[in-house]
């Protein structure tokens, strides 16, 4: 098992204010799932949008770019690296033939399933110090703070 870095202290106020706790939680568990992730030769944009095209696939590229809130611009990059790799295909949108589809190749399929697994495992180890009651209940309390169901 990896150990942990120390992170400095944010001194008694900061340390006590739940805004940079929360932070520092999320800054551990961005560090851990891009770490995982780099591993499959993806970055988490790469992996919201490859999920996302298997939640929605076939799905419009304007509708895509909503869905996960991605700038245009910025999508049609993610697009292109997943494309060049093989894990998604951009054909004319059957429903109308002006805007493109986006869907998963079995590779594309297979590459999600693997970073699926390495970023439940990075969460895991996120969670590790907490029991499963007790990630339960911060599930649950992080998914009130954030209005997120």
């Amino acid at each position: 098992m990896r150990r942990r870095a120390r992170l400095p202290s944010a001194g008694p106020t900061a340390g006590h204010l739940p805004s940079w706790l929360l932070g520092r939680a999320a800054a551990r568990g961005r560090g851990l799932v891009s770490a995982a992730l780099a591993r499959h030769d993806m970055k988490m944009w790469h992996h919201v949008v490859l999920a996302a095209v298997a939640d929605l696939g076939p799905v419009a590229q304007a509708d895509l770019g909503r869905t996960v809130s991605l700038d245009p611009k910025d999508l049609v990059g993610v697009l292109n690296d997943l494309q060049a790799a093989g894990l998604v295909v951009r054909a004319p949108d059957p429903a109308d033939r002006r805007k493109n589809a986006v869907s998963l190749t079995a590779g594309g399929e297979q590459r999600l399933e693997e970073c699926t697994e390495a970023g439940k495992q990075a969460n895991d180890e996120l969670l590790a110090p907490l029991s499963a009651a007790e990630r339960a209940q911060f599930l649950e309390m992080l998914r009130r703070i954030s209005g997120v169901r």
